[in-house]
């Protein structure tokens, strides 16, 4: 495994934030604390040591207890100058970049990114959430703090540029795209605040997660909350029929067939997403301000807070200890586990009520906030 107590992080929080009216965007609220919080609580447990590159609200950034670097020269020259500026100050071989402004990075992109850098034999690793390159989100070889000083004095400001000139790799993080979403208007932070509470049911095949949320549905929204589900299926489901008139449109080749009642309606979408559609985008399709709480089921790796279920005549092995992102574990009978976590009978469906209840209502907290919200 890549040492990553070897890489300094650099988060840049250096920027106008032009598109945001100017506001310092590290401070902006989500989920009740601001974004530069939510950002190093995903970062600094990757890193031996982090740093702020901030040119503004430098005794708020002071308060977080770590150091806060400026731009070494310029006035707000950019992305590109917060990279310098990280290089300068950094002690370690790598440095690692983020943005301040993307709270749910994935908790092992520096672990990923130094292994693939290493392996290549690269001096520039960026990542790549499966559709487009992320040019911030990157881990850069100190040594080559000299030649971008030499690219910034001769007025280059374009990153894509600077990094042609070197080893650069892209690594492959299609597996989370969510992970990148950041916040570059107020839209996107307004939207991100809508969206409801996410828990997944984490289990293995056969433990009955469909039979469970067929008991818990009719009692959380007796108790008041609103809940969606999200479910991910086999490649090949189909929720219309031959004959339907929609099934006949639909495979006569209309991509959208959106059929509706006075009772209720549906989209239907034929559309390749590759082997695990984006659930942040699963969700945007849902009418968030309608909804207290989604429940996920099929997302094994969603970064989102999840309840592990576990038959023990199954004999499978325990979820929990790999998966930091498990609040709880539900089970047929007691269990050592392989941490301290709240445990809770899959039989009593009134405790389970209870705990996702607490949850929904924010009075249950994980290490791992939402991070498929977007």
């Amino acid at each position: 495994m890549s040492n990553t107590d070897q890489i300094t992080a650099v988060i840049l929080a250096g920027g106008m934030a032009r598109r945001m009216g100017g506001i310092d965007k590290g401070w902006m609220g989500l989920d009740g604390k601001p974004l530069i919080r939510h950002v190093l609580d995903r970062i600094q447990p990757q890193t031996g040591r982090c740093l702020i590159n901030a040119n503004r609200s430098l005794d708020a950034y002071g308060t977080l207890g770590l150091p806060v670097v400026t731009d070494l020269a310029g006035d707000f020259e950019g992305p590109l100058m917060g990279i310098a500026t990280g290089l300068h100050h950094a002690a370690t071989e790598w440095v690692l970049f983020a943005p301040c402004d993307s709270p749910f990075l994935p908790v092992d992109l520096a672990e990923r990114m130094l292994s693939q850098a290493e392996e290549q034999s690269a001096d520039i690793a960026v990542a790549h959430d499966g559709k487009r390159l992320q040019p911030v989100v990157a881990l850069i070889k100190r040594s080559l703090l000299e030649s971008l000083q030499a690219v910034l004095a001769a007025g280059e400001r374009k990153i894509d540029r600077w990094y042609a000139q070197h080893r650069m790799i892209e690594v492959d993080f299609s597996d989370s795209p969510d992970g990148f979403i950041n916040v570059n208007r107020r839209d996107d932070l307004a939207e991100l605040q809508q969206m409801p509470k996410l828990l997944g049911l984490a289990a293995w095949s056969g433990t009955g997660k469909t039979t469970l949320l067929k008991k818990l549905l009719p009692e959380l929204k007796a108790s008041g909350i609103r809940v969606g589900v999200i479910k991910h299926a086999h490649h090949q489901f189909d929720i219309d029929h031959p004959g339907k008139d929609s099934y006949e449109l639909r495979h006569s080749g209309a991509d959208q067939v959106l059929i509706c009642s006075s009772n209720r309606w549906a989209l239907m979408v034929e559309e390749n997403q590759g082997d695990m559609p984006s659930l942040t985008r699963m969700l945007s399709k849902m009418d968030c301000s309608k909804l207290d709480l989604v429940l996920v089921e099929g997302y094994k790796k969603a970064e989102i807070p999840k309840i592990e279920l576990y038959r023990r005549a199954l004999e499978k092995p325990q979820l929990h200890g790999e998966d930091n992102n498990i609040i709880a574990v539900a089970s047929d009978g007691p269990m050592q586990l392989a941490r301290d976590l709240p445990q809770l009978d899959l039989n009593n469906t009134d405790a389970m009520v209870a705990f996702i209840e607490d949850f929904s209502k924010g009075f249950i907290k994980s290490d791992m906030q939402e991070s498929d919200h977007g």
